[in-house]
């Protein structure tokens, strides 16, 4: 049976959900993550009024859609980040914000990651989808010269911070899927493994698989699904391409998305380079069973173009694996 496809609303979060969703159903998807910002999902309504978790839902039945998961990235963002400044300030609520110094910053996110794992068991979903931060990201570039122990102190710090997050998804049912992304404290097949010791491998924390940002740092994403197989909690279908004539690289040369200058670019899924049939042939091999949600991303084209033509993508490229091998037939009874 094919798996749901299913759109992030992080993207879209300037619409009112109901409008979004009248949208996705007239486009064929089945269904919706649900960002935790706009008026898609909100925590805190979530868990003062049982009402507003009915509300969700009522409009997501409304128009034949699913859940599988919330996210929370911009909080989660917040929870490890040094430096915090107006960067953050941007992407959270004033509640969260509070007066703007950095650990009551980090910790009021922190307790809002642990709430948001209590409303989506409250609504009724598996997994949570977000960022982490880090300590350590700045330091990147290695230099000046970085004591190995700041590096040991990062993934302390990410393990001290999230632990604690993590016995609350342990005691509501649900996971926590990281995006592994640059600027947390997993970017890449490395640092990944790194990160999935520093908790002890515990089964609350895993991944949401993004091959696009695997893609551009040059990193096969199939080979990540194989080897991270165990962990992978959620997928999404973003796309990149990569643009290295000579004079740009793959660090973004501090131009933003959409400058035809940069070295790589998010594009509309099926108009990059990540090589989606083989991702979900991977998929297929290791049972992920779960919903490929389309995070739409690409500045150079009108996004009610490019959802629909995303998830007719996915839908040509998606495969059922077979029950049968195909040379069965040559066997001999």
């Amino acid at each position: 049976m094919a798996r749901p496809v299913t759109l992030f609303s992080g993207q879209w979060a300037d619409l009112p959900l109901d409008t979004l969703a009248q949208k996705v159903s007239e486009w064929g998807f089945d269904g919706l993550e649900l960002a935790c910002w706009g008026d898609h999902f909100e925590v805190d309504k979530a868990l003062e009024n049982d009402s507003y978790v009915q509300s969700r839902w009522d409009i997501l039945n409304k128009y034949g859609l699913k859940c599988f998961a919330i996210s929370t990235h911009l909080v989660g963002q917040c929870v490890c980040d040094n430096p915090i400044d107006e960067r953050h300030e941007s992407i959270l609520p004033s509640r969260l914000w509070g007066d703007g110094d950095p650990e009551g910053v980090r910790q009021r996110c922190a307790e809002e990651v642990k709430n948001t794992a209590r409303a989506a068991a409250k609504f009724g979903v598996p997994v949570v989808n977000g960022f982490t931060g880090s300590k350590i990201w700045h330091v990147l570039a290695m230099f000046p010269p970085v004591p190995p122990e700041m590096i040991e102190a990062g993934y302390q710090d990410f393990a001290d911070r999230w632990n604690p997050i993590l016995d609350v998804f342990d005691e509501v049912g649900v996971k926590y899927a990281l995006e592994v992304h640059p600027s947390e404290i997993a970017y890449d097949f490395w640092t990944t493994k790194r990160t999935l010791e520093a908790v002890d491998h515990r089964e609350a924390f895993g991944i949401n698989f993004d091959p696009s940002h695997l893609y551009w740092q040059l990193i096969d994403p199939t080979a990540f699904v194989y080897e991270f197989a165990d962990r992978i909690y959620h997928m999404h279908v973003k796309e990149a391409i990569r643009n290295l004539d000579g004079r740009n690289g793959i660090l973004g040369s501090h131009l933003f998305f959409g400058d035809h200058r940069r070295g790589w670019d998010f594009v509309s899924p099926g108009r990059g380079g990540v090589p989606f049939e083989r991702v979900f042939r991977a998929l297929n091999d290791i049972g992920y069973d779960g919903p490929l949600s389309i995070e739409w991303e690409d500045n150079g084209m009108n996004r009610d173009q490019g959802a629909p033509e995303a998830v007719a993508m996915v839908r040509r490229l998606e495969l059922t694996p077979s029950d049968v091998a195909f040379d069965a037939a040559f066997a001999a009874e």
